[in-house]
This record gives C-alpha cells, sequence and structure tokens, in this order.
C-alpha cells in the first residue's frame, strides 16, 4: 500500500545509509553495529529536521504572546463572530504570526519519519532483499542474540525478555514523562482560553474543544508503547530514539518562559 516509487526510493537510500554505518561501527561495535546504526541514523535524521521543529516552537511562542490580545478580542467581538475572525486575522498578521503556523513544520517533517518507520518496522530496501521477515537484510542482524526482525509475539526466551523489557520499560517513562507535559500544557491552556465556560469570550462549544484535548492528548505518548509490542526490534529500538529525542527537544525547546516577576515553575 505504502510501496509507491518515490517512498521506495527514500527507503533505500536510508538502508543503504544505515548499511554503510554498521560497517563503519563494526570495529568498534561488533555484532551490535547495526543497532548501533539504527540509533545513530535516527539521530542523525532528527537533527536535519530539528530546524523544522525550531519552526514550529517559535510559531507556537509567537501565538502565546498574542494570547492576551486575542482574549481581549474575543471578549469584545463576542456577538460578532465574522468581524472577530477579521480582527483574529489582522493581529496575526499585523505580529508576522499564524494561527496555524505550526501546522507546516510538523507536516513536513512527517514524510522522514515514515521513510524510517518503513524501513526498521519491515526492512525494505536493506542490503540482502529483506521484506520484513527475519530471513535476511537489516532485520536478520541481531542485538545481544536476537535478531532485529524479531516481535514480543515471537517469544521472550534467552535474551529477548530483558532486552524488550528494557526497552519497553524506557518507552513507558518517557510516555509518562510527556504525558505529564502534555497534561500540564493543557490545563495551561484550558486557563489561558477561559476554561469550558465563557469566562474567556468564547461560547460553550469553543471550551469544549480544549477540554475534549486535555483528555486525549496525555494519552497519545502511550500509542509509542502499544506500537512496539507489535513491530520488530529495529523499529523498537528506533521509537526508544526518537521519543528520547522528542523528550529532550520538549525539555531544551519548550521549556516554561519566566516573565518578569514571575516565579518559574520548577515542576513543568
Amino acid at each position: 500500500m505504502l510501496a509507491f516509487a518515490p517512498l521506495h526510493a527514500a527507503v533505500g537510500v536510508a538502508a543503504d545509509t544505515v548499511t554503510w554505518l554498521a560497517g563503519t561501527l563494526h570495529p568498534l561495535t561488533g555484532g551490535a553495529a547495526t543497532a548501533a546504526a539504527i540509533v545513530l541514523f535516527t539521530i542523525a535524521v532528527r537533527l536535519l529536521v530539528s530546524p523544522l521543529t525550531l519552526a514550529q516552537v517559535r510559531g507556537e511562542r509567537r501565538r502565546a504572546a498574542l494570547a492576551p490580545q486575542v482574549r481581549d478580542l474575543q471578549r469584545r467581538y463576542a456577538d460578532d463572530p465574522a468581524r472577530l475572525q477579521s480582527e483574529l486575522f489582522g493581529l496575526y498578521r499585523s505580529a508576522g504570526a499564524s494561527p496555524v503556523a505550526g501546522c507546516l513544520p510538523a507536516l513536513l517533517q512527517a514524510p522522514f519519519f515514515l521513510v524510517m518507520y518503513r524501513l526498521f518496522s519491515t526492512g525494505e530496501g536493506s542490503t540482502g532483499g529483506g521484506t520484513g521477515d527475519a530471513g535476511g537484510g537489516l532485520l536478520a542482524e541481531r542485538l545481544a542474540g536476537v535478531p532485529l526482525g524479531w516481535h514480543l509475539s515471537d517469544g521472550l526466551a534467552g535474551a529477548a525478555g530483558p532486552l524488550f523489557g528494557a526497552l519497553l520499560a524506557a518507552l513507558v517513562a518517557l510516555a509518562w514523562w510527556s504525558s505529564r507535559r502534555a497534561r500540564r500544557a493543557a490545563a495551561a491552556g484550558t486557563t489561558m482560553t477561559g476554561g469550558t465556560g465563557t469566562a474567556g469570550g468564547g461560547t460553550p462549544a469553543d471550551g469544549a474543544v480544549p477540554a475534549v484535548l486535555g483528555r486525549v492528548l496525555p494519552l497519545l505518548p502511550y500509542l509509542t508503547v502499544v506500537a512496539a509490542l507489535v513491530v520488530p526490534l529495529a523499529a523498537v529500538l528506533y521509537l526508544v530514539t526518537t521519543t528520547a529525542w522528542t523528550a529532550l527537544e520538549q525539555a531544551v525547546l519548550r521549556r516554561p518562559q519566566v516573565s518578569a516577576g514571575q516565579p518559574l515553575d520548577r515542576n513543568s
């Protein structure tokens, strides 16, 4: 379904890069060379798309800085939706911001993640003609004696149990941390928009959207854990690496912005 030409070509390039990295690392890492290459390749791609992440964060901060003015316009034009939309558009344009500025960078990152997930979950394009089974190519390589094409459903005998256990524990810890931050961010967003009522100048329907997001967003990080239960070991390594990188980005790029005279919340 996803094996159309551009994606297949991109996955092939990614597979060649991972293979080259594994060969380069082999003198240092031995049999774990391919696993190490997966980790390094994932980090390299995340560094490559980091300018898009920075653009997304800048857009979010611009919108956050305009929040007081947005709330003021919502109060003034609560009974005139057309005028409210016009005033909001003018506000964002004058500030060089956009209510959807954070969406485009996120969409541009999606193809990179699709290519990596495709490669590490199916072995498509890898040397040796791997097609998703553990019989050849990238997924036939091993980590601690466990093939990178091994699934949890294949059993937990030998080193598979401790290895999958450690990786899943790392994913659960990262998901908990991300969920905690999402919950705090949703609570802060609900406060800024006036809760679920009309204190912020909106309608009850307007307030219902942040309320629903506040319940759903903290659950999304755990989808990574669910995915790790069904994908092969190579993809689990990718998921742990990219999730850890995302957590690091969250801690560094989205740390609380302190205004003058405002104490920093150490629990954020």
